[in-house]
């Protein structure tokens, strides 16, 4: 029997055949329950990032389908248990930070902040229940949505207020902007410089425009995907809230490596007689060394690969920890033969 590992599908309380809707309506409910900001009992920071990482892997089409053949162990090591194979060669590992899935989902970091500013008593059990079944966001992906902004995320049956609703400015939808770093960056960590110019409409009418320079403190590890906000540093205008500014982290090609989570892919070129015969060669690593790599013991398929533990990146949550270098292998056919050569290699196998 196949086990499956975790199983995402009860971690968010929903059944196999849970469409994409229940999975994001159960994912909005179980992480504002358990966001380590609002619910400090023993234990909640903990489930707060299992609902993401089920989240993550439940509301993507292409991992659901490997999770729901393959299970945890196929997800992430690009295989099944006992014997079944992931086909795709797709590998997946929960980047580890549950607090930037919540700020992708919502929008924002902190909604629980944008509330009206009504503070701790919004989520008093007396107010609001969060266990109920109520939806209290207007969209499928939360009222804080960067494609809606804050909106009227309320229901009115929902809270014991009403009249301050209609008088609160409107936020434009986050400016979103790719940020390309090296693995290099990646693996050692670094600060980037970026210059953020908006509009700042004044009273008057007129206009001015102002340019900053904003420092994001980029961590060894990070994901590929990591968002990095700065809140309200978009255009200003009278009546409304300064949009914020995300910065989504993007990995550069590299010449050498393929970043496959925190594990890195290198390909090493060898010609069929060495793949046959055997070789030693080197393989490049990030930290600068050189591995030495002997084959002459073995026959290189096409789909062979050597997994070298501890030369990959940093994990983002235990910076002493790495991934692995995967070393998978090119193997050069000559071009053609002869009648000789044919004959001979008819004989030897």
């Amino acid at each position: 029997m196949r086990t499956m590992g975790k199983n995402y599908y009860q971690t968010l309380g929903i059944q196999k055949s849970a469409t994409d809707d229940e999975v994001k309506k159960a994912y909005r409910k179980l992480a504002l329950k358990y966001h380590p900001d609002k619910n400090k009992t023993p234990g909640a920071e903990e489930k707060f990032k299992e609902v993401a990482e089920a989240y993550e892997v439940l509301s993507d089409k292409s991992k659901r389908e490997i999770y729901d053949k393959y299970g945890e162990d196929g997800l992430k090591r690009g295989g099944a248990r006992n014997g079944g194979t992931n086909s795709s060669g797709f590998t997946y590992q929960f980047h580890g930070d549950p607090r930037a899935t919540f700020a992708q989902f919502f929008g924002s970091s902190n909604p629980f902040a944008s509330f009206f500013d009504m503070g701790d008593n919004l989520f008093d059990k007396n107010v609001f229940d969060l266990d109920t079944e109520r939806d209290f966001f207007s969209s499928p992906f939360g009222g804080l949505s960067s494609r809606h902004g804050l909106g009227s995320p309320f229901r009115s049956h929902s809270f014991n207020v009403h009249s301050t609703f209609g008088s609160k400015k409107q936020q434009d939808p986050p400016i979103e902007h790719d940020l390309y770093v090296t693995l290099e960056d990646i693996y050692h960590g670094c600060v980037k410089k970026m210059k953020i110019s908006r509009r700042i409409t004044e009273a008057s009418g007129s206009t001015r425009k102002e340019d900053k320079c904003v420092s994001i403190n980029i961590k060894p590890g990070w994901k590929s995907g990591t968002k990095v906000t700065f809140q309200k540093e978009g255009d200003q205008a009278p009546g409304k809230i300064p949009a914020d500014i995300c910065f989504t982290i993007r990995d550069k090609p590299h010449p050498l490596f393929k970043r496959e989570g925190s594990d890195l892919r290198y390909t090493a070129r060898l010609t069929l007689k060495q793949a046959l015969c055997g070789v030693v060669f080197q393989v490049p690593t990030m930290s600068g060394d050189k591995l030495r790599i002997s084959t002459m013991q073995e026959i290189i398929k096409p789909n062979t690969v050597k997994r070298i533990q501890g030369y990959g990146l940093p994990f983002p949550k235990d910076t002493t920890r790495k991934g692995d270098l995967l070393v998978a292998f090119d193997i050069q056919f000559p071009e053609k033969l002869t009648a000789a050569q044919k004959e001979v290699l008819r004989d030897l196998l």
